[in-house]
């Protein structure tokens, strides 16, 4: 939705709740819109400020996340919240609001509490676009780190782009492990899911490799990376967090960025501690600015911190459907409650 007034959007409440949200759009309405925003951030169009604090510290944090693009009808400021307690209490560990404003005016036209799934949604839009552009296009295995939300979405929109055929997944809790493998059975019937016991079970032999978890030590060793393999990183979004051993970083033979002011100082590479030239943003490589693979035996990496930018798009598509647009549904988008069984002992993981 780029339309220049707010008129287009008049009809919808001024309060939407995350029901009605989990609902109306998946992770596979806002790819393009993703792909368009990640374009106009990287030709440097408009702003997209980031805050992030820890009020609980590993056990809970907040990501504030705004943005604003050029000809588009609103502007966005999110407030997106991660704690463990939430989790223990019986909840998804997500929270949060997108709260919409009028970008002629500035008032306040529409707040979306989505309980983090906009978040998700993005995140996992933008994983999308990593396996089009990077992964080998005959990419058949694919290992997984992580047993949150962001491992569950980030494999069904690989295997969306990709053919995928046979997905490994790894994680510290098996009663999890067991739960998002369930999860990807009943939307992925034709997927052959199988729980391994290490993480370098989930990576050798993979063709593209996710990680989504909440460490804080790295989890992958650079020798365990294969010619051709390509890694999607979302779960290291602040500056205590990584999943890549710098020996990776140092290893890939192509490093691609949704922002690299962001990437400075967030997870993997600002922990690998030195500078990497030629950093390339996903956004010039979807402007068609700059290459995404290009030889078969490449190792590529996509390091995603998660903009500003892919809140906007992800909200406006959620406007629009709540305008009455968009496809008929056999059943609800993939998100969180998916994997709500068992949550008591869950920790925070990706939420970028």
């Amino acid at each position: 939705m780029n339309a220049t007034t707010w008129e287009t959007v008049q009809a919808i409440p001024a309060y939407v709740g995350p029901d009605t949200i989990r609902a109306l759009v998946g992770y596979e309405d806002v790819v393009e819109e993703v792909a368009a925003a990640f374009a106009d951030f990287s030709r440097g169009l408009g702003e997209a400020p980031v805050a992030v604090f820890a009020p609980a510290g590993r056990d809970g944090d907040v990501h504030v996340k705004s943005a604003w693009l050029p000809g588009r009808a609103v502007f966005t400021v999110k407030v997106a919240t991660w704690f463990l307690e939430r989790a223990r209490q019986g909840g998804t560990p997500g929270a949060g609001v997108v709260a919409v404003f009028d970008a002629r005016t500035g008032d306040l036209r529409v707040l979306l509490e989505d309980e983090h799934h906009l978040s998700d949604i993005r995140t996992a839009a933008a994983g999308a676009l990593a396996a089009r552009t990077l992964a080998r296009p005959d990419s058949a295995v694919l290992g997984v780190l992580g047993t949150g939300v962001q491992a569950y979405l980030q494999v069904l929109a690989a295997a969306d782009e990709l053919p995928i055929r046979e997905v490994r997944v790894w994680g510290r809790r098996q009663a999890h492990v067991r739960r998002v493998a369930a999860a990807l059975g009943v939307r992925r019937p034709d997927l052959c899911v199988t729980p391994v016991g290490t993480a370098r079970q989930a990576c050798e032999g993979a063709d593209v490799l996710v990680t989504a978890t909440a460490s804080t030590e790295p989890l992958v060793d650079a020798e365990w990376l294969a010619p051709g393999l390509h890694i999607t990183a979302v779960g290291a979004d602040d500056p205590t967090k990584a999943e890549l051993s710098p020996a990776c970083m140092h290893r890939a033979d192509r490093i691609v960025v949704d922002s690299r002011a962001l990437t400075a100082v967030h997870g993997d590479l600002a922990r690998a501690g030195a500078a990497f030239q030629d950093l390339t943003e996903l956004g010039e490589v979807l402007a068609g600015s700059a290459p995404g693979r290009e030889r078969t035996d490449e190792i590529t990496v996509c390091k995603l911190i998660g903009l500003g930018v892919q809140d906007l798009a992800a909200a406006q598509v959620t406007l629009d459907r709540l305008r009455g647009t968009g496809p008929h549904r056999s059943r609800p988008p993939a998100c969180a409650t998916d994997l709500r069984a068992d949550t008591g002992s869950t920790r925070p993981t990706a939420r970028s």
